[in-house]
């Protein structure tokens, strides 16, 4: 629950893009499987990228990163319901006030590859592994976490999206 602001939340398989337009800010939450199998959700983030505010959180994330022209990486280890430590290594003002390391919960087995990174992007986070944990666009007020700062097991997860909704 966020004060003084108004949520609406949608499938990415029961939304239209159009719908979306009235929206200043966008969350892409997390979810099974791989971006292309995830609805609107890669056509969301090419259409409203250059006008839109978005934070996409794991899946989301990783859609982010396909979007402009990086690779998803299947990890050996799996990571579901695991605290570790985030290294924050760049600015975005999604880390602001939380210094050089969080904890985090992570739940996935999928990252986005540092291997043929875009230039577009910047790396913002990483885990103890060297794997991407955050990114954010150069350009545009995109942003992307791969962990998840609703889960308990990420403790100043509510400081990571009142930044990004007051950012």
């Amino acid at each position: 629950e966020l004060e003084d602001v108004e949520t609406v939340v949608r499938r990415n398989d029961k939304i239209r893009l159009d719908e979306v337009e009235v929206f200043d800010k966008i969350i892409l939450s997390p979810g099974p499987g791989i971006p292309v199998e995830a609805g609107v959700l890669l056509p969301l983030i090419r259409r409203y990228a250059p006008t839109k505010s978005i934070l996409g959180v794991c899946l989301g994330h990783q859609a982010i990163g396909e979007v402009f022209g990086g690779k998803l990486e299947n990890l050996e280890e799996v990571f579901h319901g695991i605290q570790t430590p985030v290294n924050i290594i760049g600015e975005d003002v999604l880390f602001k006030g939380l210094g050089e390391q969080l904890f985090a919960g992570r739940y996935h087995s999928w990252i986005v590859s540092r291997d043929g990174f875009p230039d577009c992007l910047k790396i913002t986070a990483e885990s103890e592994e060297g794997y991407v944990m955050a990114l954010r666009h150069k350009i545009y007020d995109v942003h992307g976490i791969q962990f998840h700062p609703e889960s308990i097991l990420t403790p100043q997860g509510r400081i990571i999206i009142d930044n990004f909704i007051n950012g």
